[in-house]
């Protein structure tokens, strides 16, 4: 109920900032030096033509009246048609939205992983020679951008040792079942694990790739909340106690270092989410990223304006679900 109550909460708070954002974008995309009408023609067309897709636009009118019109729509799900692919602009997000989120929670499982152990690793070598080794090593995987791994892993994997794929979501062949949008979960729904077990293949490279460049800083920041907890006074009272220190680490001490770690978790999904546009271009995957560069380069903007709700409207209940279930987690902050 707290977290529900939380979230609810939160969400209810975020409609002005949806609000906000959906008005800067609107303004910033409406002064851009490009004609989306024109865009939307063949070469040959005349100007005349050019201004009467402008008027069907509404591309003539006013920029607050058009917000206006863009706004009525947009609260009765309305956003408007894609400019270059005729197609209503929700439903093309809506297609693209599952692969994205499928993609960046396989990535967040990576980071969280791969940061938890790293955290308990760095812990456990402090004050020790090897203590600085892993530091460097900590600091040599935040230089690396997600980019840079996903080029690095195609190389090696995909060209060099011909391992994984690295294109796309499927093998060839293979006929996408259709059933939440989610292709992970439809495919187990459908029974369909021929398909499942291409997916999770494809998804593999694209997911390290963005999981190793979000796992240092949770490596990090858990091994500066274990430091910090090993000095509180509940901690020596435990070794007086003669409770031995894996018990103390994994019943005590991490219980409580895991708040901010799991804060920052939640700020890092957030990021993730935006940051996979590049992987997915570079992996040729069919989400908001791929969607999001081809509107772009077209001028789409009710496409590119979607987009970027959808972003906003993710990384805002993503929090809301950090904040409640850190309440959970944080009796203390329940009592207040």
């Amino acid at each position: 109920m707290i977290l529900l109550g939380t979230l609810g909460r939160r969400l209810l708070a975020a409609v002005p900032i949806l609000f906000v954002v959906s008005l800067l974008l609107f303004v910033a995309l409406r002064v851009l030096p490009v004609d989306p009408a024109a865009m939307s023609m063949p070469p040959n067309a005349t100007r005349d033509e050019i201004e009467a897709a402008r008027r069907d636009m509404g591309l003539d009118r006013p920029l607050v009246e058009q917000y206006g019109v863009w706004f009525d729509h947009a609260v009765r799900g309305d956003f408007g048609r894609s400019i270059h692919l005729r197609r209503p602009a929700a439903g093309l997000v809506g297609e693209t939205l599952p692969s994205t989120i499928e993609l960046a929670t396989a990535a967040m499982l990576v980071a969280s992983v791969l940061g938890l152990a790293g955290g308990l690793l760095l812990f456990a070598l402090r004050d020790r020679p090897a203590e600085t080794i892993a530091e460097t090593g900590t600091t040599l995987l935040m230089s690396v951008p997600e980019f840079l791994w996903a080029l690095l892993f195609i190389f090696v994997f995909g060209v060099a040792l011909q391992a994984m794929p690295f294109t796309g979501r499927l093998d060839p062949g293979l006929q996408r079942p259709m059933v939440t949008g989610f292709l992970l979960l439809d495919a187990v729904l459908t029974l369909r694990f021929d398909v499942l077990r291409s997916a999770l293949v494809h998804l593999v490279l694209p997911a390290i790739a963005l999981g190793l460049a979000f796992a240092p800083p949770i490596m990090r920041v858990l091994r500066a909340s274990l430091l910090d907890t090993y000095h509180e006074d509940y901690i020596r009272q435990a070794r007086l106690r003669g409770i031995s220190e894996t018990r103390i680490l994994l019943r005590h001490a991490l219980k409580n270092a895991i708040l901010p770690t799991l804060t920052l978790m939640g700020v890092q999904f957030g990021f993730l989410f935006g940051g996979s546009l590049l992987v997915e271009v570079i992996y040729s995957y069919p989400g908001m990223g791929n969607l999001m560069v081809d509107a772009v380069r077209n001028a789409d903007l009710p496409i590119i304006q979607l987009v970027g709700l959808t972003y906003c409207v993710v990384v805002l209940t993503i929090n809301s679900l950090v904040d409640g279930l850190y309440l959970v987690l944080n009796p203390r902050l329940r009592a207040r």
